[in-house]
């Protein structure tokens, strides 16, 4: 049941009820749906949140609604759920609207040259509560808004890269369900940044019900000089073939391969793996989340392409910032900024304690 039949399902219950102690609620919530036509959801939750700003009677407040215990057939028995859900309708909603969101980017070097090469592109939502970008999109997709989240969050980052220099490629995250959205060929006819500048990296797998429809969306696009990128949880083996058989650009690995690659023989050893399989298959391996002088002096000697983390660069919204990105990365520039290894040691145990 979609979030707008359940809430003309529980406006009609509260307008039916003939209680004349609930008639100024009922006429609030008419008014409401009078300026909201055709968007209940919207007139609800506005009902909700003007009765709780007014003070009125707490039974009327968006948490005593939650915990109203009327008879069948009165409401739903998902009320609480079915107020979840057009709230976070609503909130998605707004954000789209009044495009709450911007895009930080985060620097992504050529650890052979020192140079960067390319940039992630990393949505920044605009809310009072902060709540992280991962948060935002899993709310947007359990009220079936994930695609139009994702689109509008491609579309900021593609306007923010006009300001990064432009020999680097930009990395933009996006789901595999939403390659088959129509909009996506769209967008490229929309942007000012050119497909042959594009990465999509994609943040989960690839369905295996829709992988043929996946292939067939992106290869056109591929053709046209678009890239894609997909990162080391990709598990399992029918994961593996269908990556040889995608033949992705990228293959990105995160902490659980490079943490302690410069200490540990058995992750320096499947970091070395990992190298020798992508260049025999023609992927450029990309390691994300260096934080250390020794994980990225290590990965460096493996052979491992590029290299993003926090030790490199972290994400910044301020163009002034990308403007800086022409410049080489300094090895010992870096060793002479972080602390020592007895040094280090103290800070650890310290955090530890």
């Amino acid at each position: 049941m979609s979030v707008r039949v359940q809430a003309w399902g529980i406006i009609a219950a509260v307008l039916a009820d003939t209680d004349p102690a609930g008639a100024a609620v009922r006429q609030r919530l008419s008014n409401s749906l009078d300026e909201n036509p055709g968007v209940p959801e919207r007139a609800l939750l506005e009902y909700l949140l003007e009765s709780r700003r007014s003070g009125a009677n707490t039974a009327e407040t968006l948490e005593s609604a939650r915990e109203m215990r009327l008879t069948p057939p009165a409401l739903p028995p998902q009320f609480a759920e079915q107020l979840d859900a057009i709230r976070s309708m609503s909130r998605i909603s707004a954000l789209l609207e009044n495009q709450m969101l911007m895009t930080a980017f985060q620097p992504i070097y050529g650890l052979e040259g020192k140079g960067v090469l390319g940039a992630e592109a990393l949505s920044r939502f605009v809310s009072d509560d902060g709540a992280a970008a991962e948060l935002w999109f899993a709310e947007a997709n359990a009220v079936g808004l994930g695609a139009n989240l994702e689109f509008s969050a491609l579309g900021s980052a593609a306007a923010a890269a006009r300001n990064l220099p432009e020999n680097l490629y930009v990395s933009l995250n996006i789901s595999p369900t939403s390659c088959l959205d129509p909009r996506l060929p769209e967008l490229f006819d929309h942007i000012e940044l050119p497909i042959n500048r594009v990465v999509l990296e994609l943040t989960e797998d690839i369905p295996e019900e829709e992988y043929l429809q996946f292939i067939s969306a992106i290869n056109p696009l591929r053709e046209k000089g678009l890239r894609i990128a997909m990162d080391d949880t990709h598990s399992g083996a029918g994961a593996l073939s269908r990556m040889l058989h995608l033949r992705p650009d990228f293959l990105k690995v995160g902490r659980n391969v490079i943490s302690d690659v410069d200490s540990d023989g058995l992750q320096h050893a499947l970091a070395a793996c990992l190298v020798d399989f992508t260049d025999q298959a023609g992927i450029t391996l990309v390691a994300e989340g260096i934080e250390t002088v020794g994980e990225l002096r290590v990965l460096t000697e493996l052979g491992v392409s590029s290299g993003q983390g926090y030790l490199l660069g972290r994400p910044s919204v301020r163009p002034e910032d990308w403007a800086n990105w022409n410049s080489r990365l300094d090895l010992d520039g870096l060793k002479r900024h972080l602390p020592g290894p007895e040094e280090s040691r103290t800070v650890r145990q310290g955090k530890e304690s």
